[in-house]
């Protein structure tokens, strides 16, 4: 049975509190309430997630493959982020790295979930305090693509849109790449879930907008995409069309769960886009592209950073063995830094 409960839900046996304990258990400290807990028989599994259609589709994408890997009972949390409650201002005015990701992340440290699941372009590379990110299933396509309102004209190429058009996306990564190929478009911010954003593009509101192909296909939606965006027109954003899953530190059972549910080629090569982020410091609404490939037995990462008006654009490429991945990335962004590109990253 599939019950999903809410956040505010008090779970009777499970701890959430500094001064809850589990069963007749008395302790007092939390971390000594957990280590109790951790000799205790995993049998199920609660997975901390946002509530919106495509993050649900994710969680229960992850519960499938649990359940799938091992016999445990799964059930969801829903949790309400920052960014879920704040759907108009543009992202990067109100807040930085974290904002669809923090209060899921308590959720586990609170211990009302075993998991947290997250869009891995979401989670900062770095780790929150007593957690770790312990599982990366299989990615899904990983490009953008771009979206017509209904009953318009077939277009194939950005430089098939109209002069001007206005294009509806938020991500400055999306905007800059758009600008530096057609410096005439108009790109707009905009916010809402998907199924919203289609339909301000639907009434009229923008001439094309810009989402993610994953979420796209896992919604069902692939038939609004009028044309893909790949490279080297738009490189997709580090970690995206693949889906971090985080648990405790301290939790091995869990982690012994999630490893065997994780790709480990997408793993090395979301490793290195995180590496070449995280070396770049330059947070989650820098425009900052990356692309891995993974071919006989070598990794190669490229990475492209813009000005915010896409008049500057640099790119950066290196290899190696899939184990040296974290060297791969850092190497792209030592490349991506002598070419000028700290200054890009402070103008973000």
């Amino acid at each position: 049975m599939d019950v999903e409960y809410r956040r505010d839900i008090k779970f009777p046996n499970m701890p959430r509190h500094r001064h809850q304990n589990p069963g007749n258990a008395r302790f007092t400290d939390l971390d000594t309430v957990f280590a109790h807990w951790s000799k205790m028989p995993l049998d199920t599994i609660r997975i901390a997630t946002r509530s919106s259609k495509l993050a649900l589709w994710q969680a229960h994408h992850v519960k499938s493959l649990i359940t799938g890997a091992c016999a445990v009972n799964v059930v969801i949390v829903h949790v309400r982020t920052e960014g879920d409650q704040n759907q108009t201002d543009p992202l990067r005015q109100f807040g930085g790295a974290g904002l669809f990701t923090r209060e899921v992340q308590r959720s586990v440290l609170d211990g009302d979930a075993h998991i947290a699941v997250h869009s891995l372009k979401d989670l900062p590379t770095e780790s929150a305090d007593g957690l770790l990110l312990a599982g990366i299933p299989q990615r899904a396509p990983k490009f953008d693509a771009i979206l017509l309102p209904e009953g318009a004209s077939i277009v194939n190429s950005v430089r098939d849109l109209p002069n001007e058009a206005r294009i509806g996306t938020g991500s400055p990564r999306r905007q800059a790449q758009l600008l530096h190929l057609r410096p005439d478009l108009r790109v707009l911010e905009i916010r809402g879930n998907v199924e919203t954003r289609i339909a301000k593009l639907d009434d009229g509101e923008y001439d094309a907008i810009v989402l993610a192909e994953a979420g796209l296909r896992r919604l069902g939606l692939e038939d609004r995409i009028s044309f893909l965006l790949q490279p080297p027109e738009m490189y997709p954003a580090v970690g995206q069309g693949a889906i971090g899953i985080e648990c405790r530190s301290d939790d091995e059972d869990v982690q012994q769960v999630l490893k065997q549910i994780t790709d480990q080629n997408v793993a090395f090569c979301t490793r290195a886009e995180r590496s070449l982020l995280l070396e770049l410091r330059a947070g989650c609404h820098a425009p900052l592209g990356a692309l891995t490939e993974l071919e006989n037995g070598q990794l190669q990462l490229t990475g492209i950073l813009l000005s915010a008006d896409g008049t500057e654009r640099l790119e950066a490429t290196s290899d190696g063995s899939p184990e040296s991945a974290v060297e791969i990335g850092v190497a792209v962004a030592q490349q991506l830094l002598s070419a000028g590109g700290q200054r890009l990253v402070e103008g973000q």
